[in-house]
């Protein structure tokens, strides 16, 4: 069965894939249960010898891998280099700083000698969509190999260019042969794939649909999962926000990679005080954002990744308006080629609309208005979501009380804009998945933390 890459900006095909059968994948996964005997006992630091070498393969590749990206998904070229960076950088983190997280424990007990000591699980499953290429499978790869797991990925279709590219870029920085595997197959195998004796565990970024299926399948196999199941971020403005550096922070988490990232700000809730400045500054800002060509510099929003998904969201926001939402930027589907979508914003949102309830995928900012504090981390807090949130205030006092105690999501920042980062954990509550990835809890999420008592 093919496979194939469509460049979102024109139409045009990019190359069609042959997917493997499940005889290959089956000879994949054996081969990487093989490997793991000797990979584990490979030591930190050849491990962290490898990871570096990958982040200095990543920036000497920089020009080739951002353009592919950019070619299989839309990204904006310069958000692209920004991807392989940091992609570069969540590498090092691990080859600096792994051995310390995985460092045996002492747990005094009666025992003569008792401790904690963290080992690798096996072959560990990465099911990942395309929005972030190369930063989805870093971001769990560079911690699950630095721990002595193998990995396997099974990335978005229209993206398999980007997922060969990581295979042979970690191949060339010394990885051995079957540590890391690529599997080109689609949706349909991936259940086979985890009731395969090789694979330990799995992590998920995607739907909540596909996060629902995954977890059933391991569920069905005693095996660990890790969900990051997208969001629906709030994003709440208080009456004493400074506007001047609110506005822009907020057109930045709507629009980066198109509105295409889970931890994109989505909801906009303004206390109405404000709302009417802030509403007037925001739309003045988004409508300047250019939308073009993703190969160009200049460009700021490019297509979304596929033209059904454009459509979805389009609808999403044609119900949304048709239940009462106004429509005070965008909103309407380009007549041209590629999958775009403009800077869209709404307002007068409410429940039961899609812009309320549902995650918008894409470019489009949904404004809620609310009477004061109280109401506002109601509105926050009322989403099937938890995934990131931001505050804005003056008082760093009172946005950090709110942020910590109030606001129901994995991470909130206070007065700038949602972002993962190599030294924080990552990851969601509710409907957004479960587990962590990155800092010392990600590479925890993968190692078998054993007890060890000794008389």
């Amino acid at each position: 069965m093919a496979m194939v890459s469509i460049n979102p900006a024109n139409d045009k095909l990019i190359r069609e894939y042959t997917e493997m059968s499940p005889g290959e994948v089956a000879a994949i996964l054996d081969a990487a249960a093989k490997r793991f005997a000797d990979w584990r006992r490979s030591g930190f630091a050849r491990r962290a010898d490898c990871l570096r070498r990958a982040a200095g393969l990543l920036r000497e590749r920089v020009h080739d891998l951002a353009g592919l990206m950019t070619r299989e998904m839309g990204k904006p070229i310069r958000d692209s280099r920004g991807e392989i960076e940091k992609s570069a950088w969540v590498c090092e983190y691990y080859a600096d700083n792994g051995e310390r997280f995985l460092t045996r424990e002492d747990a005094p007990t009666e025992a003569t000698h008792s401790f904690v000591s963290y080992q690798p699980l096996g072959v560990i499953l990465a099911v990942m969509p395309w929005n972030f290429p190369f930063w989805q499978f870093f971001r769990f790869g560079a911690p699950a190999l630095m721990a002595g797991n193998c990995c396997v990925l099974k990335h978005s279709s229209n993206v398999t260019g980007s997922a060969l590219a990581i295979e042979a870029l970690l191949r060339d920085a010394g990885f051995p042969e079957d540590v890391f595997r690529s599997l080109v197959i689609g949706s349909r195998q991936v259940a086979a794939v985890i009731e395969h004796p090789a694979v330990a565990a799995v992590t998920l970024t995607g739907s909540t649909p596909a996060g629902r299926a995954i977890a059933a399948a391991c569920g069905a196999q005693l095996k660990k999962c890790v969900l990051e199941l997208g969001g629906s971020d709030p994003y709440v403005i208080l009456e004493d926000a400074d506007l001047e550096l609110t506005v822009p922070v907020c057109v930045t988490a709507r629009l980066f990679n198109s509105g295409q990232s889970c931890i994109a700000g989505k909801r906009f809730i303004v206390v109405e005080s404000i709302a009417e400045r802030f509403e007037q500054q925001f739309v003045k800002q988004m409508a300047a954002q250019i939308m073009g060509d993703p190969m160009d510099e200049r460009t700021q929003i490019g297509p979304q990744a596929r033209k059904d998904l454009r459509d979805e969201l389009h609808q999403q926001v044609r119900r949304s308006i048709d239940a009462g939402a106004r429509c005070l930027l965008g909103c309407e589907l380009p007549d041209s080629p590629g999958a775009y979508y403009p800077a869209s914003v709404l307002s007068n949102v409410a429940p039961g609309m899609p812009a309320y309830d549902d995650e918008l995928f894409g470019p489009v900012a949904a404004i809620i208005r609310v009477r004061n504090e109280a109401e506002a981390i109601r509105v926050a807090n009322d989403s099937f979501f938890g995934l990131g949130a931001a505050l804005f205030t003056r008082d760093a006092i009172r946005g950090t009380r709110i942020a910590e105690e109030e606001i129901e999501a994995g991470c909130v920042f206070v007065n700038e804009y949602v972002r993962s980062d190599p030294r924080l954990p990552f990851g969601g509550i509710k409907g957004s998945g479960y587990g962590r990835e990155l800092s010392s809890f990600g590479i925890r999420e993968f190692v078998n933390i054993k007890g060890i008592w000794v008389r």
